[in-house]
């Protein structure tokens, strides 16, 4: 994400929460009460967005020190410290929320990738996320994913051509997609086809395709798939995929798999802030 994407959506983060202003603090804390906050972890985790949340606490106030000794992919257990804020007590408490959001949500997405990948363990098969994202935190998104181990499919509808059954529909057929998509793209897309059948996949190998995604296949398709596929293109698998049998449906021998639960269904980590005063 750009670094004025990055503070756009920070700024609309803390106007969404603070609105007029932090009542409570400003009944409270006195404006010249200064301290540090603490952000802990509550449990194992694979830390994503330390940056965002950086940028969260010298956005609510640029005198503000914030620092951390860890990085996006690293492994914090419980107790340990992931950031630390000294300064305004009252901008830490206005901004503690927002950072805890971004915190807790995109470290959620990359422990969930980390233990997908951990099953991938001992095979070449990579697991890649989808387009089932949180709109406008897209980027920062699969940047979690990569944090926790993952690669990332197409970021949108403009860098990946990949025709679906609407589009084979809407062209008339998988041949037709194929021949229009290669037409037309830039040369530097590769053009996959997703199929439900494995005559769908024969259509499309004869069609010329530089990828094939194999959508919600059973075990024993997936593998005769692969096999008439002979290393030809690559091969994706998706649908139906779970921490239960994608060590199963790796075994068949698919270079990659994709889950949208890596994004869509991950659960924000138990993380929370210490405040200590001066």
């Amino acid at each position: 994400m750009l670094p004025a994407e990055l503070e756009s959506l920070i700024r609309r983060a803390l106007a969404e929460d603070v609105g007029s202003g932090d009542i409570t603090t400003l009944c409270t804390v006195p404006s010249s009460a200064v301290g540090k906050g603490r952000i802990v972890a509550r449990e194992s985790l694979i830390l994503a967005g330390i940056a965002v949340a950086k940028q969260v606490f010298w956005t609510a106030n640029s005198l503000l020190e914030v620092a951390s000794s860890l990085q996006d992919g690293d492994l914090a257990k419980p107790g340990q410290s992931l950031l630390e804020v000294t300064g305004s007590l009252a901008a830490i408490l206005m901004a503690e929320r927002t950072a805890l959001n971004f915190l807790q949500r995109l470290s959620g997405i990359a422990t969930l990738t980390r233990t997908y990948v951990d099953k991938l363990s001992g095979t070449r098969t990579r697991i890649l996320d989808t387009r089932k994202t949180t709109p406008v935190w897209r980027f920062l998104e699969k940047e979690a994913v990569r944090a926790g181990g993952g690669y990332n499919h197409r970021f949108g509808l403009y860098d990946g051509v990949l025709i679906k059954d609407n589009h084979i529909i809407a062209a008339g057929g998988i041949q037709q997609a194929v021949l229009a998509a290669r037409t037309c793209k830039p040369h530097t897309l590769m053009v996959e086809v997703e199929v439900e059948t494995l005559d769908q996949l024969d259509e499309a190998l004869a069609a010329g395709i530089d990828a094939v995604l194999l959508d919600n296949m059973n075990l024993e398709t997936i593998a005769e798939a692969v096999k008439r596929v002979d290393g030809q293109v690559l091969v994706e698998a998706s649908g139906g995929i779970t921490l239960d049998n994608i060590g199963e449906v790796a075994a068949t021998g698919v270079d990659l798999i994709s889950v949208g639960a890596l994004t869509h269904s991950a659960r924000a980590v138990d993380i929370s802030m210490e405040i200590e005063t001066a």
